[in-house]
């Protein structure tokens, strides 16, 4: 027997707030993908699109260990993600066809099961160590997990941080494949670090870092606005 949710009536939708580097040109490439897509396409299969293309961008990575093409391959899937992944809430918008607790629940658990393929796929490609593939999804779904948590009690969800959104870090993983594909010895040859281990590092202590500022910024902000006399 399938079971039926009680759903609160009262709903209020988050104020989505994004400030990355590409924010502005993004939002209207977006706008006008959205006013030219075919009628027959809506948010669902582009949200679907965007989790099929970091499962294969993940197989890519994967398949690049023993064939160079595989880092074309995921280079493609990372453009379809984008495509998928940033077009189905703008479509949704410019058709007036939004479902906010829908969209939000379902976008962002497909957030979760992609960033497991694509670092998955980043952790059996021999280009990154597994464990700093490990320690990346850790930190990402950490990070993950203030967004939300900050988006429930603030009512602002966080879509950049300090100028970085998911489109400038896609951009950054394009870009080290083509530096791989054109060195694929690429790192700290001293050392033994790879070009996606040092920038896996980097990301790591990046997050951390948000992830601390951004709590401590919340916790206080909550603080002030229950203070208890």
């Amino acid at each position: 027997m399938r079971t039926v949710l009680q759903m609160p009536t009262a709903f209020q939708e988050a104020k989505r707030e994004q400030q990355s580097l590409l924010a502005p040109l993004e939002k209207r490439a977006l706008i006008w993908l959205a006013q030219h897509a075919p009628g027959w396409v809506n948010s669902d299969h582009l949200t679907v699109l965007g989790l099929a293309a970091l499962f294969g961008a993940g197989l890519s990575y994967w398949w690049a260990r023993s064939n160079p093409a595989g880092l074309y391959a995921a280079i493609v899937c990372l453009a379809l993600n984008w495509l998928g992944d940033s077009l189905d809430g703008t479509l949704a918008r410019v058709r007036n066809r939004q479902r906010p607790r829908y969209g939000f629940y379902v976008d962002h658990v497909v957030d979760e099961f992609g960033s497991l393929f694509l670092l998955g796929g980043l952790a059996l490609s021999g280009f990154m160590s597994e464990r700093v593939a490990l320690g990346l999804l850790i930190a990402y779904l950490m990070l993950s997990i203030e967004v939300y948590l900050a988006t429930y009690a603030l009512g602002t969800f966080h879509l950049s941080f300090w100028k970085f959104g998911p489109t400038e870090l896609r951009l950054l993983l394009v870009a080290g494949n083509v530096v791989l594909l054109l060195n694929p010895g690429a790192g700290i040859a001293s050392t033994g670090w790879r070009l996606f281990d040092i920038g896996g590092v980097v990301g790591i202590g990046g997050m951390t870092l948000m992830l601390i500022v951004a709590a401590a910024r919340h916790t206080r902000a909550l603080y002030d606005a229950e203070r208890l006399s």
